[in-house]
């Protein structure tokens, strides 16, 4: 036999492969977009509630609630607060919940058991925040464990509610999938708004039950019409848990409707304040995050309806997309007598001013746009937490011909947001450190209307005492726009250039890019000097790529500044109702200081593009690797279907002549299939982008290097297990009718453990491991056939004995027959044990699909005991065709899987064909379909090649 060259160069560079993603996905992690928190700190104490038993909910005997008390700041009883409930999510703890909770309680009480004057002058109450312990089931994996988690839940906002006044509603926060546990509980009366963190809301992050497809398919009814208030804090690319395009909250028709549900998605990296990509578990104790949670948990309880909270949400959990939700159109302030008209053109530069004081810029014909920056003062109503004394208004005022005074008005803005400030020489976002609360500039905006007689934009300094600094001017309206395709970029890396310095905002925009969460851009800044160091705004790069997600990256003079341009928007799985994946537009923020910023190279930034693709596409791998199998099963079924004495190929033959035959048609049809604009839920899940369809045929290279490691890796196994199987098995012994009527028994035994105690999943292990140690078992000492056996044994003739024939003769003719029935017997067992390998290959590539599940059992019943219920897992149908054909494989020494006469018109080898459709293009998306389809086809074969002989047909065969 040839050796595996073939095979070893694949499994390989499939090694190499998730090598390199491995090292990609560090590398995003630590670049695409850093992490900046400050670390919180706290006094917790936890109260159990007790009186929260079985009398309320079964479920009491399994799960847990608990009362958060910040020791030493406030007492432990329930004073009538506003009650708040935090939901962990999966492998969550009841303790996540404190930083949050200890948050809003130093807020609250300014020192321990003394309110605020703050809160207490406004009537805001403090928090009663309660929390579940769930024992940190992995609710990602079961839908049932999520469903009890439901339930309990629910039975505990009842309890906590008992305790107040009637009418009493309660904020719900929940993190990962304790977010999906809190849509779940929808419609509900009793809670009052959701704030979701890390909780991926549109695709889940283990596609393996289906009952969670339906738990999530409820979900999303609730999220488009339900009027309660919710807000998603996503922790974008640092969150390698879940892809963060899946956190975004799906759109409500026409959001701008008078009824339509509030519904906001707000990226920690463009959060008023915070401007730091965050972790999944960082989620909860990330100080910049938690402190403005904990604020807005307090406020809401000033509101009484759905529209007031809806306000408060938007209003402390700001990302700037929206104009404030509290901006009033005030009468303009009169501007100060002893204003100062500005030369036109010339920008407003105020450095520490002083005030009151008016400063008028002229309206040229030309420039309507205005752009004013405050550092850490204020724009009513947007400021930093603690703003300086500096205050500013904007109007638009003009003149009549028959007046000489100013008219004026409040000039609304078009954008007024709080944007970072980042510090010269340091990294930003500051590592373990961050922005603080009183950090900021805001940026105001404005369209100036068009008028026929003079105008100008007043900026009034209502108070200013010698604190920070007024940037203003008119920007040019015109976009620089760069005609250049993401397939261009593969070979060249365009630059744009800066034709003027001056310019308080640049907007530079790329139609043509693909704009898709698979693909990140890297921006080099490019300067003609040094003099920027000495501006009030170093150029900052301000990065939208759609209505929910902002970035800022500061233009910094260092050459080892990474500068990626990324998005969550379009991505593979997700039903985008967001904007166009088509164009990449960004825009340059600066103080403009003359000859600072010359221009920006764009290019592809391949290690951190590769980096997004394993978080996404690991479901992919693994069903395709399925397909993979499932075709090598039907070439192999097919291989002695015409002929039942042709040798059948081991395994290291199918695999090599698939490698050599097959994969370059699949490979070439795969990168076809990817440019066909398929549902974003089918095989690539890119809608037929031609930018991204080469990743299929490296997807398909890579899933069948996989299969080709794991079958070394099976070599590998079964050498020891052959070894120490050969010592226990003895000589070959007749198979007797006790021994089959034992193994029905012990079926049928496994059977009633699946429909009353374990799972199914556990059933599905334990056939693995049996087949693993049969198959090893019988492999040892085979030697594999190298000629074709005949059709018909060999035929000696019975001649009369004549008195004078050789005994010796007689004895030849006799080990003639001996011979042929053995070589008769090692065919069919090569045959079956090359079988029995393939079969195992499927098997084992299945074993991931079903271990999920397994795990949770496990796990659920080291902390909850017998009395978890798994419903939906006890169907025994589901493992009973593997558990027939591993019994049947290990002592029948027929062919084990001979073609019937009624498959002259379509053999059985066809539902693997299915089977890899299914892996190829559902699998991705909906992953528990895959096992589905294969149990369906193992089903097929037992039943009509195996399921006649398997009832005492052969009952002479013989067991080894």
């Amino acid at each position: 036999m040839s050796k595996p060259i073939l095979i070893s160069l694949l499994s390989l560079c499939s090694i190499s492969v998730v090598y390199l993603f491995l090292y990609a996905t560090s590398y995003v992690t630590e670049h695409l977009s850093p992490q900046g928190c400050r670390m919180s700190y706290m006094s917790p104490g936890y109260i159990p509630q007790t009186g929260f038993d079985v009398s309320w909910t079964p479920l009491a005997q399994r799960y847990s609630l608990f009362l958060y008390r910040e020791a030493g700041w406030e007492p432990n009883q329930v004073y009538g607060g506003a009650p708040v409930l935090f939901i962990p999510g999966n492998a969550g703890s009841y303790k996540q919940v404190r930083s949050i909770a200890s948050s809003a309680a130093r807020q609250y009480f300014s020192r321990p058991n003394d309110a605020s004057f703050e809160f207490t002058s406004r009537g805001v109450k403090p928090l009663d925040v309660f929390t579940v312990e769930f024992n940190e089931d992995l609710s990602a994996f079961h839908g049932p464990t999520l469903e009890s988690q439901i339930t309990y839940t629910s039975r505990a906002i009842d309890y906590i509610l008992s305790m107040y006044a009637p009418n009493t509603s309660i904020i719900i926060m929940g993190h990962s999938m304790g977010g999906v546990v809190a849509t779940s509980l929808l419609p509900s009366n009793k809670i009052s708004s959701i704030i979701t963190m890390s909780t991926p809301h549109t695709l889940p992050p283990a596609r393996f039950d289906q009952r969670i497809d339906k738990l999530y398919a409820y979900g999303q009814q609730m999220l488009l019409h339900d009027s309660t208030p919710i807000v998603s804090i996503c922790g974008g690319a640092t969150d390698m848990m879940i892809p963060s395009e899946s956190c975004i909250l799906p759109r409500t028709g026409n959001p701008d409707a008078p009824d339509a549900p509030f519904r906001s998605t707000v990226f920690s990296s463009a959060l008023e304040g915070a401007w730091t990509g965050v972790g999944h578990q960082e989620m909860v104790w990330c100080h910049q995050v938690r402190w403005r949670v904990a604020r807005v948990a307090l406020e809401l309880s000033l509101a009484h309806n759905a529209v007031g909270r809806s306000m408060i949400l938007d209003r402390w959990l700001r990302d700037g997309h929206t104009l404030p939700p509290l901006y009033h159109y005030d009468d303009a302030i009169p501007i100060h007598e002893d204003y100062e008209v500005l030369p036109a053109g010339m920008p407003l530069v105020l450095k520490h001013p002083k005030g009151p004081a008016s400063y008028l810029l002229p309206v040229s014909p030309t420039s309507h746009q205005l752009t004013l920056f405050v550092s850490q003062g204020s724009i009513s109503p947007v400021s930093p937490q603690r703003p300086n004394s500096l205050k500013v208004s904007v109007q638009l005022c003009g003149k009549t011909s028959t007046s000489t005074s100013f008219q004026c008005e409040t000039l609304h803005p078009s954008t007024q947001r709080l944007i970072p400030n980042p510090v010269p020489g340091r990294m930003f976002p500051t590592p373990r450190e961050g922005s603080d609360e009183s950090e900021g500039v805001v940026l105001f905006e404005a369209d100036v209307p068009t008028a026929a007689t003079e105008q100008w934009v007043a900026v009034v300094l209502e108070s200013a005492r010698d604190e920070g600094w007024v940037v203003g001017g008119f920007s040019d309206e015109n976009p620089l726009v760069i005609d250049v395709s993401t397939s261009e970029m593969l070979f060249r890396s365009p630059v744009v250039e800066f034709n003027y310095s001056n310019a308080l905002k640049t907007v530079v925009r790329f139609p043509n890019l693909l704009s898709n969460a698979l693909v990140v851009y890297r921006a080099t800044p490019q300067y003609s000097d040094l003099t920027c160091r000495d501006a009030l705004l170093l150029p900052l790069l301000m990065h939208t790529p759609h209505s929910s997600e902002t970035h800022y990256h500061p233009l910094s003079l260092s050459r080892d500044r990474r500068i990626l341009l990324h998005t969550h928007g379009a991505a593979p799985y997700v039903a985008s109702t967001l904007e166009s994946s088509k164009g990449v537009e960004f825009v340059v923020y600066s103080s403009g200081s003359p000859g600072c910023l010359t221009g920006i190279q764009l290019s592809i930034d391949w290690i951190a593009t590769i980096g997004r693709w394993p978080t996404r596409y690991f479901t992919t791998v693994a069903s395709w690797a399925v397909g993979v199998v499932s075709i090598i099963l039907f070439q192999v079924l097919g291989a002695t279907e015409d002929d039942v004495n042709a040798l059948l190929p081991s395994p290291q033959q199918s695999l090599r002549t698939f490698c050599r035959k097959t994969l370059p048609k699949i490979l070439l049809a795969s990168y076809v299939l990817a440019l066909i604009p398929f549902s974003s839920e089918y095989f690539l899940g890119t809608n037929g982008s031609p930018v991204l369809a080469p990743l299929a045929p490296l997807f398909v290279l890579l899933a069948t290097g996989l299969v080709c490691t794991s079958w070394f890796v099976l070599m590998i196994l079964m050498w020891p297990i052959g070894k120490m199987g050969s010592i226990f098995i003895g000589r070959e012994r007749e198979e007797i009718f006790s021994a089959r009527r034992s193994t029905l028994v012990s079926i049928c035994l496994i059977f009633v453990l699946v429909f009353f105690i374990i799972p199914w999943q556990v059933a599905y292990l334990s056939c693995w491991i049996i087949h693993l140690y049969n198959t090893a078992s019988a492999r040892e000492g085979i030697v594999e056939p190298t000629e074709p056996v005949p059709a018909e044994p060999v035929a000696i003739p019975l001649l009369a004995r004549d008195e004078d024939r050789n005994e010796n003769e007689l004895n030849q003719q006799e080990g003639s027959r001996r011979s042929s029935r053995r070589s008769i017997k090692i065919h069919y067992r090569s045959s079956n044990i090359s079988h029995s390998i393939h079969l195992l290959l499927l098997m084992t590539w299945l074993l991931p699909l079903a271990a999920p599940v397994l795990v949770v059992w496990v796990r659920t019943l080291a902390t909850a005991g017998l009395t978890t219920p798994f419903d939906g897992d006890h169907f025994f149908l589901n493992v009973a065709p593997f558990l027939i054909l591993v019994d049947f494989a290990s002592w029948t020494s027929g062919s084990l899987f001979q073609k019937r006469d009624f498959e002259k018109y379509i053999s059985a080898k066809w539902v693997f064909v299915i089977v890899a459709g299914v892996a190829f293009f559902v699998g991705p998306r909906k992953t528990y379909h895959v096992f589905d389809a294969a149990r369906i086809a193992i089903a097929v074969l037992v039943v009509v090649r195996i399921g006649p002989r398997y009832w005492g047909a052969t009952s002479w065969t013989k067991r080894r």
